[in-house]
C-alpha cells in the first residue's frame, strides 16, 4: 500500500537535525557519484565511533532498536521515502536517540557521500523484491548494488539480510556469490531457529503473525574482491 505524501513535507524534513537530504537524482546517477562530497562521520556525529547503515530503514523500529542496544554504535539510516522517513526522523527525536541519522536518497548514488571502507555493517531489512524481470537491476541485491556497498564497507563488513520472500531469497544468494560474497547463519526459518538476539521489524510481525517463514543470511567479501 502506498503512504500518503504528507503535507508541507518539504519544511517537515527541512526542520530535522537528524537528517541528510540528497537532492532527487534526474540524470544518470554515475556521472553524479563521479564527483564526490563526502560526509565526515566524526563531524556528524560528534565521536569516532565505528558506523553502520540500513538501506531502506522505513519508518526506523530496527534502526531505533538496534540503536539503543548499542549506543558505541553510530549508524545511518537510508530511506529514500519522504512521508515514510519524516516519520522515522520524528520518532528519533521524540525517543532522544541521537546515534541514528537519517539520509534521504537512493542507494545508487550513496558512494558519492559515503568514504571508502567507512561502513562496518549492512543491514538489509525487508527490501522490495520487485518480482518482474524489468526490475531486476534496482533489486537491493543486485549485483550492480553489491558493488556500490564493496566501495564503502570495510573489509571485514558483513550484510546481514533478512526477507520473506524465498524467490527473492535465493536470488540474492546468487547474486551475493556472482559479486564475491562468502554466506554464512542462513536460515531458512528464522523464528524457529536457535539465533538470538533478533530485532523484528514491523514486516517481520505481520509476515510472521501470517505463519511466513521469515530468510536471513549473513555476507562478507572474500579477500581481494
Amino acid at each position: 500500500m502506498r503512504m500518503r505524501r504528507k503535507k508541507n513535507l518539504e519544511e517537515r524534513l527541512a526542520s530535522f537535525d537528524n537528517i541528510i537530504l540528497i537532492p532527487r537524482v534526474t540524470d544518470d546517477h554515475r556521472s553524479i557519484v563521479a564527483e564526490k562530497e563526502y560526509i565526515d562521520f566524526s563531524e556528524l556525529f560528534g565521536n569516532s565511533n565505528p558506523v553502520h547503515m540500513e538501506i531502506g530503514c522505513g519508518k526506523g523500529q530496527f534502526m531505533f532498536e538496534l540503536a539503543k542496544r548499542t549506543p558505541d554504535i553510530n549508524y545511518i539510516a537510508v530511506e529514500v521515502n519522504e512521508s515514510v522517513i519524516s516519520d522515522a526522523c520524528k520518532k528519533a527525536k521524540e525517543a532522544g536517540i541521537t546515534n541514528v541519522i537519517f539520509m534521504k536518497c537512493g542507494a545508487e548514488i550513496l558512494s558519492k557521500y559515503i568514504k571508502p571502507a567507512s561502513i562496518g555493517k549492512l543491514y538489509l531489512n525487508f527490501s522490495c523484491p520487485l518480482p518482474k524481470k524489468a526490475n531486476e537491476n534496482r533489486r537491493l541485491t543486485n549485483v550492480r548494488f553489491l558493488e556500490i556497498y564493496k566501495e564503502f564497507l570495510t573489509p571485514d563488513a558483513e550484510i546481514h539480510q533478512k526477507t520473506d520472500n524465498m524467490h527473492f531469497f535465493e536470488y540474492s544468494i546468487e547474486q551475493y556469490t556472482l559479486a564475491g560474497f562468502k554466506l554464512k547463519n542462513i536460515s531458512l526459518d528464522l523464528h524457529n531457529s536457535n539465533f538470538e538476539g533478533n530485532i523484528v521489524t514491523e514486516y517481520e510481525r505481520k509476515f510472521s503473525s501470517a505463519g511466513m517463514p521469515i530468510y536471513r543470511l549473513e555476507a562478507y567479501m572474500q579477500p581481494n574482491t
